[in-house]
């Protein structure tokens, strides 16, 4: 634990110092999904649950909606997008490497999308109240810089070739999170798990 909170202050407060010690650990996929995005995705799933499952929001004109079952898709939605998202956009960003002259292993663009998101699973705690929900965005725009501040030194791409390499990379990883959100919606609203009370 003492380990994994280290590498979260690190990413968060010193990026560039921690992007230097990550991209010379070697780790599998799974360590770092089980070890480092297990835990953390759990801060936004939980806090979703209890927020918009109990705290509600109030929506002017039509009053305070909230439901256990709104509050357990929210929750299914973040956790299972989290994991898949950095899985797929990792495996993308690897298979995009040759067409940018560098190479890169599996291991190491789920490494690169996992530590970046770590800014955004941290900032999940917002959703706690869903109206400050707002924050846990602006956690997120941080973990686009802190992905970018990696992205050389775990990719090796060269110089004039890494800010293309990132751009196509990040709306990859934009367009898959939306993709996941809708189907997940769907999925879930199937289920029923969607409904909230007003």
């Amino acid at each position: 634990m003492e380990k994994l909170i280290n590498r979260v202050k690190e990413i968060v407060l010193q990026p560039k110092k921690a992007w230097e010690s990550i991209k010379t650990e070697e780790t599998t996929v799974s360590e770092i999904l089980k070890n480092y995005v297990l835990p953390l995705a759990l801060i936004p799933a939980v806090a979703s649950f209890i927020g918009y499952g109990f705290i509600g929001v109030r929506v002017p004109f039509v009053g305070h909606m909230n439901s256990i079952e709104w509050g357990l898709s929210q929750a299914i939605t973040s956790f299972v997008s989290m994991f898949l998202g950095i899985l797929v956009s990792g495996w993308v960003i690897s298979w995009l490497a040759p067409k940018f002259n560098t190479t890169l292993s599996l291991n190491d663009a789920v490494k690169l999308v996992a530590y970046s998101y770590t800014p955004a699973l941290l900032g999940g705690i917002f959703n706690l109240i869903p109206t400050l929900a707002i924050l846990a965005a602006l956690a997120g725009l941080y973990s686009l810089y802190v992905l970018y501040l990696g992205f050389k030194p775990i990719t090796n791409v060269s110089e004039e070739k890494t800010t293309s390499y990132f751009v196509v990379s990040l709306v990859v990883i934009v367009a898959i999170y939306f993709v996941l959100g809708v189907i997940l919606g769907v999925i879930l609203s199937t289920a029923g798990l969607t409904g909230f009370k007003y």
